[in-house]
This record gives structure tokens, sequence and C-alpha cells, in this order.
């Protein structure tokens, strides 16, 4: 079962794409390093406080798909410095 995520972020505190990419370049190295994902920045590359990041995962079944997607949210939500907001699934 292949799972998608689509998360549209902002983030408040960023003053230019520097520290905006500083920001999401932590998040993705830690979603990639914890759990058995694939993720990028998918949209509003060249916009300071938004983002728009792309998470997927690939399992055997649509629960544990779920699963690893749900922990990536939690993680993602974890950081003070990112809120997420329009959060959209879709399962192949």
């Amino acid at each position: 079962m292949i799972g998608f995520v689509e998360c549209e972020c902002f983030i408040y505190n960023a003053q230019s794409l520097k520290e905006k990419r500083a920001v999401l370049q932590r998040i993705i190295s830690r979603l990639k390093q914890k759990f058995n994902v694939s993720v990028s920045e998918i949209d509003h590359q060249d916009v300071w406080q938004r983002t728009t990041i792309g998470v997927v995962a690939i399992t055997s079944s649509k629960q544990a798909t779920e699963r690893e997607l749900q922990n990536c949210l939690k993680m993602i939500d974890s950081f003070p410095e990112i809120e997420r907001a329009v959060t959209n699934f879709e399962w192949y």
C-alpha cells in the first residue's frame, strides 16, 4: 500500500529563504532518519513563511502505512517553529 500525505505549513519566524530552508532541512532530515519514508518540499519553494511538504510511505498494509504517516505528522507537529495547516491523504 502506498500512502501520500501533503501538508501545507507555516513558518512564522522565518525572515528569509535561508532561515526557512534551515528549519525545513532539520525537519526533513529527522523524518528520513527516524521513519522509513520519502520526504520533500513540493510547493512554495520561493515563499519565506509558507511551505508544502510531501511524505510518502510504502508498506504491505494500509494500517501500517497510515501508522507510519501519522507518526510523521506527530513529529512535524512537535517542532515549535512550524505550524501544520491543511493536510491531505491519498492512497494508491
